[in-house]
This record gives C-alpha cells, sequence and structure tokens, in this order.
C-alpha cells in the first residue's frame, strides 16, 4: 500500500487542522492505521492508531481529548482531526499502515508499521 498524507499548514494556537491520509494499492480495511509525529530535534512519537474497521483507537496521552483518528475505507482514507492545537504539536505528521488480522492490537510502536506515508508539516502559532 502506498500512502500519501496532507492537510497541514500554519494555524495560531487553539485552532485545528485536518489530516488526511490516502491510500493506493488493495486491501486497505485489512490494515490497523496510525499517525505518528516527529518535531524538530526531537525522535518520532506515536500520535494516534485505529483498527481496520475503526472500532478500536488509541491515543498518545499528550493528545488525548484535542485529537480524533477515524477513517473511511471506502474511500481508502485516514484522518486526523486535530483542535486546540498547541505550539508544541508543531510536527511533520506521518500516517502509517500495519497489515493486521481483526483481532491484532493497535500498536504505538513505529517498528509495527511496514508502509508510510511522506509526511505533512504542520506548524502552530503562539
Amino acid at each position: 500500500v502506498q500512502l500519501q498524507a496532507s492537510g497541514g499548514g500554519l494555524v495560531q494556537t487553539g485552532g485545528s487542522l485536518r489530516l488526511s491520509c490516502v491510500a493506493s494499492g488493495r486491501s486497505f480495511e485489512r490494515y490497523n492505521m496510525a499517525w505518528f509525529r516527529q518535531a524538530p530535534g526531537k525522535e518520532c512519537e506515536f500520535v494516534a492508531g485505529l483498527s481496520r474497521s475503526g472500532g478500536r483507537t488509541t491515543y498518545a496521552d499528550s493528545v488525548k481529548g484535542r485529537f480524533a483518528i477515524s477513517r473511511d475505507n471506502a474511500k481508502k482514507t485516514v484522518y486526523l482531526q486535530m483542535n486546540s492545537l498547541k505550539p508544541e504539536d508543531t510536527a511533520v505528521y506521518y500516517c502509517a499502515a500495519d497489515w493486521a488480522i481483526t483481532s491484532a492490537p493497535v500498536y504505538e510502536s513505529r517498528s509495527e508499521y511496514n508502509y508510510w506515508g511522506q509526511g505533512t508539516l504542520v506548524t502552530v502559532s503562539s
């Protein structure tokens, strides 16, 4: 599967953005999906993930209550709705895919994801 992320940009503190990640190829519905981010000078970190059907989600503590991950399997797209943005959310955001069986956990480790998009930059000004 190939992934194409978009939707990044410049936003003020407290603003919102929605990121999209469109997949090409077959069987998108068989992948658990996740968003990661990497801020300048920092390690890449997990942001949010969800299961194949979208029924199970998991979030990093730093974004709980502010971000929401969702997917539309018919459109082969995963979204990240980001609200109440803070300057510390500034980073390049990457979507990632993990081929998974139905009951597989939604992993938070980068090493579990074999497919990655190119990244989209989110900048939150103070």
